[in-house]
């Protein structure tokens, strides 16, 4: 097969629909095409707190809020009495509205089409009214897609639709009548198809996607992180920042701390496990396991650590001795995940226990780098733990530079950037 032609440099403006801290792939994008000659600008959404612009390796990240209540600083307590008052029967009103808006959009339908499309088509539609021109315009996710249409349309540029999911497949969407799917479909679908480009993070989304969009085959590019040599002697970040014992074993779980990822049924399967501990590392609503962190069910064997920033998990990921990602099959966006956090432990050089999934376990027996599980057993999940640790250092560490091996030969973030590379370079080509 003949090599893409060198391509030229380029403003790349990459959109992501979050607010862009935690969304390693637009960074990891960003910062690979800054080193090719390229201008790039990451643009996310704003949430209070956040700068509206900053400078990040090379790059910008630029933020628009969805809407004003996104950035409104907390109301200060007015001294006046009759600016109290008037302030007062203003907040109230407020309150009500949204009140009223929250129940509305708490009924199920109403509430998946605020997710998509109507959501990201208002942002869309911000987010337009501040962008410059680029000449690629690369959009994560579903909720990219209006975006994409406004910004081209607006500036010119080649667009592509990264699909890191399939979304309208995922749980979220579960449960809708035909006439719903068919309405939100209509719209991925069709703003999909008038992209100039449609990518995705796996073989298994790749034929679903062609499939559900009507679309060619599209090209794959994993979302791996960059060749990495976990240091000698190993890091121990985790057992230092808790204070736990050497002898203690480290299972960590990374990444969003939702329901659904199957943390339950790891905390359950931890009890099982001696000498072991569960970590649980990431963002999301760590409020709904706190309570049962603290109980005495779990005390000892669950700790919570803070997130850290992209550019360290890698050494805080080397510091445990297990990776768990028991992500639940209750949808076809489940089954067929390969997520990050998989080629994160084996760029680390960390053995996994993964779910028995296409997605996946495919990935797991081909590597050898860890054990698969019926991720709704917490049995089995202690089980699959147990193969691993109680080999013994040694055969840890074996199955880890397994998945080492293979994160070094291909599942990088080098080798995908070259596929990546090769599709930004076909549609400057067939630029006007």
């Amino acid at each position: 097969m003949m090599e893409d032609a060198p391509r030229r440099p380029a403003r790349i403006g990459i959109v992501s629909p979050g607010s862009g801290r935690f969304d390693s792939r637009a960074h990891r994008i960003a910062r690979s095409c800054v080193a090719r000659g390229d201008t790039v600008t990451i643009y996310a959404r704003r949430e209070l707190g956040m700068p509206a612009e900053e400078h990040i390796d090379g790059y910008r990240v630029v933020r628009v809020p969805l809407q004003p209540a996104d950035v409104r600083e907390p109301v200060v307590r007015e001294t006046d009495p009759i600016k109290r008052v008037v302030k007062v029967t203003i907040l109230t009103g407020r309150r009500i509205v949204r009140r009223i808006q929250r129940t509305i959009v708490g009924q199920p339908v109403i509430h998946r089409m605020a997710r998509f499309p109507w959501r990201p088509w208002t942002w869309g539609s911000r987010l337009a009214s501040v962008t410059e021109p680029h000449d690629i315009w690369h959009g994560m996710w579903a909720g990219s897609l209006p975006a994409l249409e406004r910004v081209r349309a607006r500036h010119g540029g080649r667009t592509i639709y990264d699909s890191r999911d399939v979304y309208l497949r995922s749980r979220d969407f579960a449960g809708m009548r035909p006439w719903q799917h068919r309405l939100l479909a209509w719209f991925e679908s069709r703003w999909a198809r008038s992209a100039d480009a449609v990518i995705t993070v796996n073989d298994s989304y790749a034929r679903i996607l062609a499939d559900d969009l009507h679309i060619p085959l599209p090209p794959v590019i994993r979302n791996c992180p960059d060749r990495w040599e976990p240091p000698t002697p190993r890091p121990d970040l985790i057992r230092a920042r808790l204070g736990l014992p050497a002898t203690t074993r480290i299972v960590l779980y990374q990444g969003h701390l939702l329901t659904h990822r199957g943390i339950e049924q790891s905390m359950d399967a931890i009890l099982e496990v001696p000498d072991a501990v569960l970590v649980l590392m990431g963002i999301g609503k760590r409020e709904r396991f706190a309570d049962l962190v603290a109980g005495p069910t779990y005390a000892g064997k669950v700790f919570f650590l803070e997130p850290v920033p992209p550019q360290e998990l890698l050494i805080w990921t080397a510091s445990s001795d297990v990776m768990v990602m028991a992500i639940q099959p209750n949808s076809d966006n489940h089954q067929h995940t390969t997520p990050q956090k998989l080629w994160e432990a084996m760029a680390a050089g960390v053995p996994v226990v993964a779910s028995d999934m296409p997605g996946m376990a495919s990935v797991v027996r081909e590597t050898g780098c860890g054990e698969v599980c019926d991720p709704t057993s917490p049995a089995s999940i202690a089980s699959a733990i147990g193969r691993i640790l109680d080999g013994g250092p040694d055969a840890v560490r074996a199955m880890g530079d397994r998945g080492l091996a293979a994160a070094h030969d291909r599942y990088n973030w080098e080798v995908q950037a070259q596929v990546l590379d090769g599709v930004y370079g076909r549609l400057l080509a067939s630029s006007p």
